[in-house]
Parts: C-alpha cells; sequence; structure tokens
C-alpha cells in the first residue's frame, strides 16, 4: 500500500528525483551565483564542501555538495571515545563475527522503549571493513525515546538505508528534514549528521549500511527507460536551518566504535545547499513491479530497488530487493521461488503481511523478524508452501497483498555477531526441521510428466 494512503500529513517539502543535481535555499539568495566559495559568501554565511566521493572520481560517479552554513562543522572540540560502558559495544562490534552455512531465522525483535536512536542500533551481520571502506553491515534498530534536543550523529563508516518496520521517525539532517515511515526507506549518507525523533512512539526496523562507494539505481537492460524504481519518485530533503548556539554533542560511528565531542553551535544550521551528496527517502508503494506472462519465476533481480555494486558488473556487495503485492499469472508453473544455491548471501526480512515462500505461524518468518541464507546454502519454500503451490489449481492470482518483504542480498560471505546468535535470543533453533525436513520424495519411474 503507498504510504499516501495512511492518514499522517507530510511536515516536510521536498525535492524529486535520484542521483541528480539538486539545490536549495531557505532563504532567498542564500545560494552564491556563479561561485562556490565567494569571498564573502551571501548572509555572512561559511562555505563548506562535502565530498561523498575522491575528488578525481569519474563524473558520473561523482558525488558532492556545497552547504552554506552559520558556521562550518569544523569548529568544535576534540573528539573523545565513548567509554564502553556508557553503549552496549557488543551490540555494534565486528570482532567476533562467524560465518556459517547453515540457514538462520529470526523471531520478530523486539521493542526497545528505553533507549534512543543510537543506543538502539544492533549489528547482527557484517562482511568486510570499514576502516579499509569494504562490505556492508546488517542492524536492525529498536527504539523509545527522542534523541536529547542538542544532540545529533553521523556513520563515518558507510551509507545507511533504513527500513522501518513500524512506527515514524522524524529525522532532522544537515540538508533538511525526511519524514521516514513503514513501507518507505531512506538512505543517509555516510558523514551527514542527522538526529532522529519518535512522535508516534516505539520504532523497529531493519537498516543495510553500504562500506564501499554508493547506492544507485539497478541498469534496466531489455526492460527499457522505465520500471522498478522510478527516478522521480525519490524524495530528497530540502533547506531548512537553525541558529541554537549553546552546547550540543555529536556521536561519530567511526570504525565501529562511538566517539564523541562538543561543540558551541547546532550542526543544522545549512541555509542553503547545492549538489549530488545528500539523504532521500523513496516510498515501496511507488514500486512498478515487473514479472513474468507466460511460464517460470524470473530471477529476484527484477525486484531490485538499489544496488552497491562492485567492481565486477552485475555482482553487487548490497542489493536492496523488495517482493511487493504483485499478480501472478505463469502457466504450468511452480510459482514460489525455486529451490536455490546461491553464490550470493541473502539476508531477508519482512515489514508486513505474508511472504508467500514461507509460513508465518508461530516459529515462522513473520514481520519484524529476518533470515539468513549464506552463500551456497540450499533454500527455497518450506513443506508446507511446496505442497500448496503443486496442488493449486492456476489461474491469475494476487500475491502479498498489504504484505512486503525485502532483501539485502551481498556477494559477500556473510558473518553473524555475537549479539545476533546469542545475546537477541530469537534464532530458531528448528529452522531446518520446520521449514525442509518434512519435505519428501515423489520420485517414480513410471510416472509420466503430463505438463
Amino acid at each position: 500500500m503507498p504510504v499516501s494512503e495512511f492518514d499522517f500529513a507530510e511536515k516536510y517539502a521536498y525535492l524529486n528525483g535520484f542521483g541528480v543535481y539538486h539545490e536549495s535555499s531557505a532563504l532567498k539568495d542564500a545560494l552564491p551565483t556563479g561561485h562556490n566559495s565567494p569571498q564573502r559568501p551571501p548572509y555572512g554565511l561559511y562555505a563548506e564542501k562535502l565530498s561523498g566521493t575522491a575528488f578525481t572520481a569519474p563524473r558520473h560517479e561523482n558525488q558532492q555538495s556545497w552547504l552554506y552554513r552559520i558556521l562550518p562543522a569544523a569548529a568544535h572540540r576534540a573528539w573523545e571515545q565513548v567509554p564502553l560502558e556508557d553503549y552496549d559495544s557488543d551490540s555494534l562490534s565486528g570482532s567476533n563475527v562467524q560465518q556459517l552455512p547453515n540457514q538462520l531465522r529470526w523471531n520478530p525483535f523486539d521493542f526497545d522503549e528505553s533507549v534512543d536512536w543510537v543506543r538502539g542500533l544492533h549489528l547482527v551481520a557484517e562482511a568486510g571493513d570499514p576502516a579499509m571502506k569494504s562490505g556492508l553491515a546488517v542492524y536492525v534498530f529498536a527504539a523509545g525515546k527522542d534523541m536529547a534536543k542538542t544532540e545529533a550523529f553521523y556513520s563515518a563508516d558507510g551509507d545507511m538505508l533504513i527500513v522501518p518496520q513500524h512506527g515514524v521517525l522524524d529525522i532532522t539532517t544537515e540538508f533538511g528534514g525526511i519524514l521516514l515511515r513503514a513501507n518507505e526507506i531512506a538512505v543517509i549518507p555516510r558523514g551527514v549528521r542527522y538526529r532522529v525523533d519518535l512522535p508516534r512512539g516505539a520504532v523497529r526496523g531493519y537498516i543495510c549500511e553500504l562500506y564501499q562507494g554508493h547506492f544507485q539505481l539497478p541498469e534496466l537492460g531489455p526492460i527499457g527507460s522505465n520500471g522498478l524504481a522510478n527516478v522521480r519518485d525519490f524524495q530528497v530533503a530540502t533547506a531548512s536551518y537553525r541558529k541554537d548556539f549553546g552546547e550540543w554533542k555529536i556521536t561519530s560511528k567511526f570504525n565501529r566504535r562511538l566517539f564523541r565531542m562538543a561543540q558551541s553551535h547546532t550542526p543544522f544550521d545549512v541555509v542553503a545547499w547545492h549538489g549530488s551528496y545528500y539523504p532521500y527517502k523513496y516510498d515501496l508503494g511507488r514500486f512498478n513491479t515487473i514479472g513474468s506472462i507466460s511460464f517460470d519465476h524470473p530471477d529476484p533481480s527484477i525486484f531490485t530497488v538499489l544496488t552497491g555494486p562492485s567492481s565486477s558488473p552485475g555482482t553487487a556487495i548490497a542489493d536492496f530487493v523488495i517482493f511487493p503485492p504483485r499478480w501472478l499469472v505463469q502457466e504450468a508453473t511452480f510459482r514460489p521461488p525455486w529451490y536455490h544455491r546461491n553464490t550470493m548471501s541473502e539476508f531477508m526480512g519482512l515489514i508486513s503481511g505474508d511472504y508467500d515462500a514461507k509460513s508465518s505461524g508461530a516459529g515462522g518468518f513473520r514481520p519484524a523478524g529476518a533470515s539468513l541464507h549464506n552463500i551456497m546454502s540450499a533454500h527455497g519454500p518450506d513443506a508446507s508452501s511446496y505442497r500448496k503451490a503443486t496442488e493449486a489449481h492456476l489461474e491469475p492470482q494476487k500475491v502479498g497483498s498489504r504484505s512486503m518483504a525485502f532483501m539485502f542480498e551481498s556477494c559477500l560471505m556473510v558473518g553473524v555477531t555475537d549479539w545476533g546468535l546469542k545475546h537477541c535470543e530469537k534464532v530458531q533453533q528448528d529452522y531446518n526441521e520446520e521449514s525442509w525436513e518434512p519435505l519428501v520424495s515423489h520420485f517414480d519411474e513410471s510416472l509420466i510428466n503430463e505438463t
């Protein structure tokens, strides 16, 4: 269901378009004309450049923005590491990651109304190293408190793709505000400072942090020039500034550890900006689903919203794939996803409803839960879903009504953290036993396949 159908008024205005050059100003003529860094910017502002790529990155890959702000971000005291006892360091550390061939599934993760956004982040799985700008990380988040009014946060480790499962996130960024709800996603690029308020109480969801490169739209190939996530449906924050002076605390996630510093002014003092490096959001209800209208279940790549490519063409460090409501019309076809062993790792989550290839009963795949099928770990429909699919009368069928499942898919072997295996106490110990061990052989050499 498109988010616009929910009864919740928009708080912010947005610019439309993905990966394009935008500009926004909260005051008339605050953007310099003909200069990026004039001797005296308008209104006595400071010009500051925020680079998301190397200066010499190819033009089609280069991402940067110019910010015109009341005081530059450099005006602060020294950073100090946050003492480990001040937060659950195990929830962010990737030091004890285990790579496992077992199929894993988690029961729904709990709400935690006692913590704010920063303390509500929990690292579940990871591959790579943020210090080397390689790989990705997968988090779940659960929070019930606004961040303190004079606190902000950013990650130096990578771009964060936020997938809410429940609740509303009011995100104030240096570029402006984003109001984010379940069935929407947002991307906060590396280094962008922001804070999170919770206007409707507790929130819960998932995050994929891309350590290398940036998310982009997948190539459409023979699909043509339109389809999947369309450029015009992405919404970009617009300039909105504050003039607060007084002590602010900024927390940085820097190589999986938290550091904090103080400064005498708000970080949200950007009066105007222009560039191609900015936070944005997208309504998953606007995804234009493509599928087979003859036979066979197509590859899940046709459901890719955003991709973080590797250096190998067609291979992603992180793909964000969704399974929205859609019609199935294939003839003489086993319609759920086929049984599969994959060179890619697949981390799945469920925002709402039921996923058509898994049962949703007690111990099943449920909203706010997750699963991980690592490289070459066999998986596919559980026994119950297989039986229904093979016995079904095939006619046009709408699947996934009021449902939204998603997948973070990666070419890397993804390891699971101690928190993901032990601390959360949510791993389903009987996942294999309930899902695939009940499958029985139907092999009979005397049968002729009449289809």
